[in-house]
């Protein structure tokens, strides 16, 4: 379902005191209604993206609440208009739900990581890639935004806990990755350019298959993706230009 519009029928309008659980309502939450709707789905929903009591409402499920202990499930539905990611949902619904008593799947996917790059004293500047073990190709780390992070912040909490590395954001660098996994998940990725003073390497050997460092050709010749193959050079390039511009 997700992806899906659907109409969802209000039935604790925001504000509303739920006697049975205790709490009052900081969404709204309604049924949704009509034939889109699989047999057999708990079809209780959350509504984000609105400020205020409705009773009714159309818009797009960008989220399924996966209760643990049988417990059911929920879906998040949203305007068309809107994106919301994990951590968002996660603070929104969290007046109802127990963060660890939940899995999210989410429609909308944000991460943040780095073209991290060291230079040694003499030989050719290297880049540093990772191969995921959910995955057969070569990529930089990144990983998913956490609640209150900036995306410069999860994109060196991201590298240190992959690869073990402390890196440097340089500034001027940011670039973004739009794509479509398993043709239901949007996802953006953004990129930063960092520099590490170390080529030591920490792998987490539970996400990380495997890490390297690489030169420029061979990274190129290792990524499979577009998307990273023209960010690589364009990291490249602007490390290309800022020495030129210093001598």
């Amino acid at each position: 379902m997700l992806g899906k519009f659907v109409k969802v029928r209000v039935t604790f309008p925001m504000h509303s005191y739920n006697k049975r659980c205790g709490y009052r309502y900081q969404l709204n939450y309604g049924l949704v209604e009509g034939g889109s709707v699989p047999k057999n789905t708990v079809r209780g929903a959350y509504i984000m993206g609105i400020n205020h009591p409705v009773r009714f409402f159309d818009g797009r499920v960008i989220a399924v609440i996966r209760r643990k202990n049988g417990r059911g499930a929920a879906w998040v539905v949203a305007p068309k208009s809107t994106r919301f990611i994990n951590n968002e949902i996660n603070e929104a619904i969290r007046f109802a739900e127990n963060r660890d008593s939940y899995t999210l799947e989410c429609f909308y996917e944000s991460s943040c990581g780095a073209v991290v790059f060291y230079e040694p004293e003499d030989g050719e500047r290297e880049f540093l890639l990772i191969r995921n073990r959910r995955s057969a190709h070569w990529g930089f780390p990144k990983g998913h935004v956490e609640y209150g992070e900036t995306y410069r912040e999860t994109a060196i909490r991201e590298v240190r806990e992959e690869t073990g590395v402390d890196i440097e954001l340089l500034p001027g660098f940011e670039k973004r990755s739009d794509y479509t996994i398993q043709g239901k998940i949007e996802k953006s990725v953004t990129i930063f350019l960092a520099r590490c003073r170390s080529r030591c390497l920490k792998m987490q050997e539970e996400e990380i298959e495997d890490c390297g460092w690489f030169t420029f050709d061979d990274a190129m010749r290792r990524l499979n993706y577009e998307n990273d193959k023209r960010i690589l050079r364009d990291a490249e390039q602007f490390l290309a230009e800022a020495e030129d511009r210093h001598g």
